[in-house]
């Protein structure tokens, strides 16, 4: 069966070239015009359902509207795997370094959902981070069960969706501290997930990278 990401990016490359953040001329731009990649800001933030402290711990490049929920719905939707280096080197440009990250690891996907897909987008954001950011990304998070799209659930049925979906394996982790990076944090129930399984694998602190919230 053809990969539906190949065929996505043969057919970009025939079609013209359009900015997915504002449909403008790309030019020979990669992933995003110059002024859409200007847009992408990357703050600290402090409050989120991931962390009880009022401590700076997520990355992210803001909310999930304009240039951002554009560009994410291209890459995942649309095939568009160039703008993982855009929106991951922004993302990397926002980590502290007092965070001392020793690795990154993406959210994966269930595997049956990533051969549908072609792609792991988080992986492909986390590949571009750890090229700025000089550190490995690893591949120490697994899915152990295909789980509902969250995004068609209820926020109180998400937790219960994810309970016991991924595990972790403490031999690929080096030590020190963790980023984990996925594409969009709606209840965080997704990331938490992963964050307990890391910590079970005995990771060392974890901290978080979202393009959008």
């Amino acid at each position: 069966m053809p990969d539906p990401g190949a065929l996505q990016g043969v057919l970009r490359a025939l079609l013209p070239r359009r900015c997915p953040g504002c449909d403008g001329q790309l030019g020979r731009s990669a992933g995003l015009c110059p002024e859409c990649r200007a847009a992408l800001r990357p703050r600290v933030e402090a409050h989120s359902p991931l962390w009880p402290r009022p401590e700076g711990h997520l990355v992210t490049l803001g909310a999930y509207r304009g240039v951002t929920r554009r560009a994410v719905r291209a890459l995942k939707f649309g095939g568009a795997r160039d703008l993982a280096g855009a929106l991951g080197e922004a993302l990397a440009d926002g980590v502290p370094a007092a965070w001392n990250v020793a690795s990154v690891v993406a959210v994966p996907l269930h595997p049956g959902r990533e051969r549908e897909r072609g792609f792991n987008q988080s992986a492909l954001l986390a590949g571009a981070v750890t090229a700025a950011l000089g550190v490995p990304s690893v591949p120490a998070l697994r899915r152990t069960r295909a789980t509902a799209q969250q995004a068609r659930l209820h926020a109180h049925e998400r937790t219960a969706n994810l309970a016991g979906a991924f595990g972790a394996d403490a031999r690929l982790l080096p030590p020190g501290p963790v980023l984990l990076l996925d594409d969009v944090l709606t209840t965080g129930s997704t990331l938490a997930a992963c964050r307990d399984a890391l910590e079970a694998a005995g990771a060392g602190r974890v901290y978080f990278a979202v393009v959008a919230r």
